[in-house]
């Protein structure tokens, strides 16, 4: 059973992967910016899911890391649709360390990405209401 560190995620367990050596620096802890592609993906997954379509990143809001991602990590990334618009959606997303042979995890970074559906065409596209 997992214990967590700094309270509980918000939203759903979208997508797990573990941190591997190609993906970290000289001292072992995994780039920021990998991070940040998996919690890309995982927006991708959930607003795709939502809009039933195309879905891109049109914006992050700020993004700031509290703890650090070592090698043999698993990440964790939570999202939550907070809100929809006619064309966009922005989604809280967190990003969760489960420590190598642990049960323990810890909150690494959290933002808000905001998602724009679009149609065959490249265009912005409605998507239906929360």
């Amino acid at each position: 059973m997992a214990h967590y560190a700094d309270g509980a995620p918000t939203g759903e367990l979208t997508l797990r992967t573990l941190a591997m050596p190609s993906d970290a620096n000289a001292a072992m802890d995994i780039f920021g910016g990998w991070v940040m592609a998996q919690m890309d993906l995982a927006c991708g997954i959930r607003a795709a899911e939502h809009a039933k379509g195309r879905v891109v990143t049109a914006a992050v809001k700020e993004m700031s890391f509290a703890k650090p991602m070592k090698i043999g990590d698993t990440l964790c990334i939570y999202t939550h649709i907070n809100r929809v618009g006619r064309t966009s959606m922005t989604l809280k997303v967190e990003a969760w360390a489960q420590r190598y042979l642990s049960d323990l995890m810890e909150k690494v970074t959290d933002a808000d990405f905001i998602m724009v559906a679009l149609d065959e065409h490249g265009k912005p596209t409605p998507i239906p209401p929360l």
